[in-house]
């Protein structure tokens, strides 16, 4: 939101300058981006050209002399409308403009002692400029006088405020919304708005027909005009548009446009003697057309309201109206609409075809009481500056209730909510500023909000408002006197995190949205998929499920900055919708590509590496023996024979494998991914720490051939029943398959680590141990000793 304060001191006189407003206004919660004049100018004056030759070394450069009041300055200047007797815009020395500081210097020879000044090189947006305040020097009117500020003249010293207003606050849309806000923060008294017009005897009622046929038009007023002269807009006006970042058309046009500023009801004017005596308000056809007033034919559905005459389509309620109506320079005759529609439809409307000014105040809410007075606001302006008779009655479509709210607190409630001591005396003095009428019954405030407070819905939006107006800076910090226990929740998770730090993976953070074809993979489970009904792009259309879309988008982005070694984790939320219930779980999900550095060696990552990373995680947690990994139930996007589920108390925990190489043909890449929510609610076992033996460890490898169908974890559970205590460690260091094995076998080896805690073990005492797990995986997986 742009504001004009010129515009805004025909309401309240602001006391302040326009940072420290800017300044105050973010202190109650309403942001701004910039404060600045409308023309950031320096050193300039009005000043008169007495005389104009050619220079004698150019062909179309001037050499003219300018009075300015204190002195006659010789400018050289090349504008052909440069001529004597004509009032102009002086630039002097040290002169500061957009373009640079102007400086005494020679051209072509001549002595030039400043510059006089177009419209344009003054700074003014481009779309605001007429030809004229391009190709030449700006020419002043006679009543201009000499010496002093040209800015001042033209009307253009404003100063703009650019507020960046939060979305529940649609009425600071309006100038009338933003000196309220201003007369309660300075308690100032707000000035009346006129709103008087003469009108004809008529009824237009009774000649027009109004058909409402949508419940998403709750209001619609319409009234008409006769006889109105289009022409240029009085400067003010013009003005008050240009600080607002409006661009000015005819003074029909910047009526409407000024209106919508300044109450914040947008309004829309047809041509009557094009529209007919018939206008109705329903939802477009499927596929039916309009040409809008920018030329453009849309193509509409039944989700848009439009605006209609008896035979088609004129306008989209809320968007922008419809060319075959349009307000044209030999249009004499008007219907004003002010009108109220679904902000939800006209959102939709709105993003699909153009946004606006007015649709952006149209889907943040308007006050039913502003519409009416944008109309007779509208009247009085067209009768004065348009010589427009205005017709007597107007044709209503009314569904709207305009009862003030009503809202029952007590002091005590907002003591509490507030968490300060603010006096009753100070309550009831910042609800008089805000203009809220309120009675007191006992402890209890009765408050009456009005319409145009669309953002006072509840108790908290109220004591929010008391809290803002009586300021941060006067509420006083306390020592907080209970304990804070940190939650197991938020603990288990912050150890999860700490341990894959600890374990060298990088953490990231990406985007839960995620293009909804992807959100059913890497899972089996049964779901419904979470749509965003208005998504920002059809990349991001969908909540995700499982992390390991986003986590393979962050993989894709830096795999194309030439990043091979990538070992990544996240934590983060995974929805879903069951049983027409919407959830949601907390995940932990890696993803491991290229070398993983372990301490000062780096290790190719394979399916072992990212399965010890996901085995340290769980010990960590407190899951020790509690954990195993089974072939079975795995997504189609992970390599069925390099994968696995996870299983914690035989609860389904996680999944673990290599993508599919129809998914990465040409990378090894090795995710995993575990409910942490789920995983929180088993209970985990303290962590216990037993001495390290004293005694030396005894390695043994062997690598058995067996069935491509054997699982290494049906071998590890005979190796392990057959070692016995003895046996401290087991671990898969080879799988191999190739020319000299059958097509139908594999071999997989182990190193075997055994210790006694009591004494050294002698070979013999290993080899015995050594010899009866060889015994019995052979027997009982139907396996073979490979030889080396």
């Amino acid at each position: 939101m742009k504001l004009s304060l010129n515009f805004l001191r025909d309401y309240v006189d602001v006391p302040v300058d326009m940072h420290t407003l800017g300044e105050d206004m973010t202190n109650i919660g309403n942001e701004y981006d910039s404060a600045r004049k409308l023309l950031e100018v320096e050193g300039l004056t009005i000043g008169k050209i007495l005389e104009c030759t050619d220079h004698p070394n150019s062909d179309h450069l001037h050499l003219c002399k300018v009075d300015i009041g204190t002195e006659v300055l010789n400018i050289v200047c090349g504008a052909p409308n440069a001529r004597a007797g004509i009032k102009v815009i002086v630039a002097m020395v040290n002169a500061k403009l957009p373009g640079g500081v102007i400086k005494k210097g020679k051209i072509r020879g001549e002595e030039s002692c400043g510059m006089l000044c177009s419209i344009e090189e003054l700074g003014l947006e481009h779309k605001f400029l007429k030809p004229e305040d391009v190709e030449g020097i700006a020419e002043l009117g006679e009543d201009a006088e000499i010496g002093t500020d040209p800015v001042k003249y033209l009307g253009l010293d404003d100063e703009v405020i650019d507020f960046e207003l939060t979305a529940n606050r649609g009425d600071l849309l309006s100038i009338l919304g933003m000196a309220y806000e201003v007369a309660a923060l300075y308690d100032l008294p707000i000035k009346d708005i006129d709103l008087s017009y003469t009108q004809t005897n008529d009824n237009f009622a009774d000649k027009f027909h109004l058909n409402i046929e949508t419940d998403n038009c709750s209001l619609f007023y319409a009234k008409k005009v006769e006889n109105v002269v289009i022409k240029e807009s009085p400067t003010w006006l013009k003005n008050r548009l240009i600080a607002s970042g409006i661009r000015p058309i005819n003074n029909v046009v910047d009526i409407s446009n000024y209106v919508m500023l300044e109450v914040g009801q947008p309004l829309h004017y047809y041509d009557a003697d094009r529209l007919g005596d018939t206008l109705t308000v329903r939802m477009a056809k499927n596929d039916e057309k309009l040409t809008t007033l920018d030329n453009q034919e849309r193509e509409l559905s039944e989700n848009d309201i439009v605006i209609a005459d008896k035979e088609k389509a004129i306008g989209l309620a809320g968007v922008m109206g419809g060319l075959s109506t349009e307000v044209e320079a030999d249009t004499k005759n008007i219907v004003i609409e002010s009108a109220i529609f679904n902000p939800v439809k006209v959102r939709l409307t709105s993003k699909k075809i153009l946004r606006s000014e007015a649709s952006n105040r149209f889907e943040k809410g308007l006050d039913p009481k502003r519409s009416l007075m944008a109309i007779e606001r509208s009247c009085h302006l067209l009768e004065k500056y348009a010589d427009a008779k205005i017709v007597g009655g107007m044709a209503i479509y009314d569904k709207m209730n305009k009862e003030d709210k009503v809202i029952e607190i007590t002091f005590e409630k907002i003591r509490d909510v507030l968490g300060i001591e603010i006096s009753n005396e100070d309550i009831i003095s910042i609800l008089r500023k805000l203009r809220l009428e309120a009675k007191i019954e006992g402890n209890k405030l009765i408050v009456n909000v009005p319409s145009r407070r669309i953002d006072l819905q509840i108790k908290e939006d109220l004591i929010h408002d008391i809290g803002r107006y009586y300021g941060m800076d006067n509420i006083k910090g306390k020592e907080m006197i209970l304990p804070v226990i940190p939650g197991h929740y938020d603990k288990f998770k912050r150890a999860a995190r700490n341990k894959m730090v600890e374990l060298g993976l990088n953490e990231t953070l990406s985007y839960a949205l995620i293009p909804v074809d992807e959100v059913k993979k890497y899972s089996t489970d049964d779901f419904e998929v979470v749509r965003i009904l208005d998504p920002m792009t059809e990349e991001r259309n969908a909540l995700r499920y499982s992390l390991i879309p986003s986590l393979k988008m962050v993989y894709e982005y830096n795999r194309a900055r030439n990043e091979k070694d990538i070992s990544l984790f996240e934590i983060g939320k995974s929805f879903f919708k069951k049983d027409g219930k919407y959830g949601e779980h907390l995940s932990l999900a890696c993803l491991m590509t290229g070398n993983y550095k372990v301490g000062l060696e780096k290790k190719n990552v394979d399916f072992y590496v990212i399965k010890g990373v996901m085995e340290e995680l769980l010990d960590y947690l407190g899951y020790e023996g509690r954990y195993e990994l089974k072939a079975e139930d795995i997504p189609a996007e992970l390599h069925p024979g390099q994968s696995g589920t996870i299983y914690v108390d035989g609860k389904k925990a996680g999944v673990i494998g290599k993508m599919h190489p129809n998914i990465s043909a040409k990378e090894n890449i090795y995710v995993f991914e575990i409910n942490l929510e789920m995983l929180s609610q088993i209970e985990s076992t303290e962590m216990k720490y037993r001495e390290i033996s004293k005694f030396p460890n005894v390695a043994k490898d062997v690598a058995f051939v067996v069935s491509d169908n054997t699982k290494s974890a049906d071998i590890e559970a005979v190796i392990r029943k057959a070692a016995g205590k003895k046996l401290i460690g087991l671990k898969v260091f080879d799988v191999y398959k190739g020319a000299n094995l059958p097509s139908d076998k594999k071999s997989i080896a182990y190193t075997l680590t055994f210790n006694d805690k009591e004494k050294t073990l002698s070979d013999e005492e290993v080899l015995a141990v050594f010899n009866k797990v060889i015994e019995k995986v052979t027997t009982e997986c139907n396996a073979t000793v490979r030889d080396a």
